[in-house]
């Protein structure tokens, strides 16, 4: 059985790791490349680094950030926000990433997951998405709506139908970053998860909501995501990856135990 892989988020904001609820009332939460060491000598799987204003912006990602990160761990990371074009991928791949996450992107210029995928192959490709509850089920009958460029924009684009398209184009794994549950610790959005998990066939990641080990399996056992995110529980030390890790395998969920 695959393991499954627990990766901490680091949301940054002029090179400062910050948190908020639902996308707004960010905090500032300390040093990224800090945090990035400390979470890797914790035992995570993977790490994830956005530079959250980076496309709202519509200024490129800060490189020296990927390179001192990537300096200082040893463990996958993936990289999105402020990524335009296959030269922005290029360079952060070359600065030591081992994934580009493209979002708002991907919805404006979705030939951008393949031409990524042909250069560098699928699995440096991650979808990013953040979906809403939308009521307009003749438009998205799934009941979930794209949104892009930090929930600043609605797209009228029906969720799972993006999914399976993306994965069409050529990504390699999809984040789904739930709007509504973001930063609350109430738990992930199970139903629109386990709707992606259940219409593709490439790893499927949970995000938003974790508050505490039980969220993380019920996203495994129930949602069927591959692998879940987690951020605020860790930032504020409500709990550690080796505590998450004990608590999963204890249940039963197949974890790696670096220790």
């Amino acid at each position: 059985m695959l393991t499954k892989r627990i990766i901490p988020c680091l949301d940054v904001i002029k090179n400062r790791v910050t948190k908020g609820v639902k996308f707004k009332n960010n905090i500032d939460l300390g040093d990224p490349v800090e945090m990035a060491i400390e979470y890797s000598n914790e035992g995570c799987d993977e790490l994830v680094v956005y530079d959250i204003t980076a496309s709202a912006e519509r200024r490129p990602i800060d490189i020296d950030m990927v390179r001192e990160v990537a300096q200082s761990i040893r463990i996958p990371f993936s990289v999105g926000g402020g990524i335009s074009t296959i030269e922005d991928m290029s360079r952060v791949l070359l600065a030591g990433a081992e994934k580009i996450s493209v979002n708002s992107l991907a919805v404006k210029n979705p030939s951008i997951i393949s031409e990524g995928a042909r250069a560098f192959g699928a699995q440096c490709i991650v979808l990013g998405m953040d979906p809403v509850k939308t009521d307009n089920l003749e438009q998205c009958p799934s009941g979930y709506e794209i949104t892009t460029r930090g929930f600043r924009e609605h797209t009228g684009i029906d969720a799972v139908d993006w999914a399976k398209r993306a994965q069409e184009l050529g990504a390699g794994e999809i984040v789904v970053n739930s709007v509504d549950a973001d930063g609350t610790r109430d738990g992930f959005e199970l139903n629109i998860t386990g709707l992606i998990a259940e219409a593709v066939t490439i790893p499927v990641v949970a995000s938003g909501g974790a508050g505490c080990a039980a969220h993380l399996r019920d996203a495994f056992n129930i949602a069927h995501a591959d692998a879940a995110i987690v951020a605020g529980i860790l930032h504020t030390g409500h709990t550690t990856i080796k505590q998450l890790k004990k608590e999963l395998y204890a249940e039963g969920v197949p974890m790696r135990m670096h220790w």
